[in-house]
């Protein structure tokens, strides 16, 4: 296996709406912040991938206008996946470890905020049975969090917990759009935003993206003092079928985290739950124990920038390795309807 690892990662301050600028506007100061952190150019990147979507875009291969962002010299070789940046990141490990690059610039983005966010990700759900009724993404998840709260594996008081402490945790982060939290006890005293989920229990429309650059052996090392090397990363896919599977769990996730190498010794986990009840079912099948951090960048409950709050997850702990405040790490990124594709890697500095 060739040697891989994070050297660079930027992201934009994420907001609710950035009506004054498009997607390449928006995306384009990440991609170029991410490649002069380690005094790099396009030229020097074999493979770009980005992760996005037509449907958030409202346009035909989006994607391609916004390679505007990258540059249009020198010519690149390119790819692109219709989901989180995170699965772009795999796409870009795949190429160097088949040896066809020994670099690669990694990026994911959206603007959720013109459209119906929740109405357009009931497009994801199945054609036939369930897209009709037109369920949006909080109704859903709103039934997830039911049958976990009526098999007693999550109480209404825990998930107001979850989202308190990521929400407190976004204070240090510099790029959340929340920060900080009103008491536990208020929280619950909220109306139901799609009972049983209360506003705080859902992650918020974000517009906003995120860049990483990869690179292989000495080259990672000529660029950066400590890399942040992964060590391990696996993504698995749950049933399609929502009467097919059992909503409060997700093997998926345990396969990939078994296959990706997570073990005990780890430091941080940064998990991609866009819905607090969704955390204990992500700590679970990674099998986290107590000591171990959960989101200390507020996670997606603070800031979810569609198409790119995975890829964050990567970025969040291979930043932490850089600046030698951890050693070892887990990320998670999902993508679906109630965390039905799940990817996991683990990231350690030498």
């Amino acid at each position: 296996m060739t040697e891989v690892a994070i050297v660079s990662f930027a992201q934009t301050d994420h907001q609710r709406a950035r009506p004054e600028v498009n997607e390449v506007e928006m995306v384009q100061p990440v991609i170029h912040q991410a490649l002069e952190d380690v005094g790099a150019t396009i030229s020097d990147i074999d493979f770009t991938c980005s992760g996005s979507s037509d449907y958030l875009a409202g346009q035909a291969f989006s994607f391609v206008m916004t390679l505007d962002a990258v540059g249009a010299w020198p010519p690149i070789a390119e790819s692109h996946v219709e989901m989180d940046g995170a699965w772009a990141l795999y796409e870009a490990w795949l190429k160097i470890q088949a040896g066809h690059a020994d670099t690669a610039l990694v990026y994911g983005y959206s603007k959720a905020s013109p459209g119906d966010l929740p109405r357009v990700l009931s497009r994801g759900l199945d054609p036939y049975y369930q897209g009709p009724l037109w369920p949006d993404s909080v109704a859903v998840a709103g039934l997830q969090a039911r049958q976990m709260l009526d098999s007693a594996m999550i109480t209404e008081a825990e998930m107001t917990e979850i989202a308190f402490r990521n929400r407190e945790s976004a204070e240090n982060n510099p790029h959340a759009q929340l920060r900080g939290s009103a008491p536990v006890e208020e929280l619950l005293a909220q109306d139901y935003l799609c009972n049983p989920l209360r506003k705080h229990d859902c992650a918020p429309i974000t517009d906003g993206g995120c860049a990483i650059v990869l690179a292989a052996g000495d080259k990672a090392r000529d660029w950066v003092d400590r890399p942040a090397w992964l060590r391990g990363i696996d993504h698995r896919i749950d049933s399609h079928n929502f009467g097919g599977r059992d909503l409060t769990v997700a093997p998926s996730i345990a396969i990939a985290a078994e296959s990706a190498g997570v073990s005990p010794g780890l430091d941080v986990a940064e998990v991609h739950a866009p819905f607090s009840h969704q955390e204990k079912i992500v700590t679970t099948g990674l099998g986290l124990s107590d000591s171990v951090e959960v989101n200390p960048s507020g996670g997606a409950l603070a800031a979810n920038p569609m198409m790119a709050a995975g890829l964050v997850r990567l970025g969040e702990v291979a930043k932490r390795i850089m600046s030698e405040e951890i050693d070892r790490g887990v990320a998670h990124a999902t993508g679906g309807q109630l965390l039905q594709q799940n990817l996991v890697a683990v990231l350690e500095g030498e």
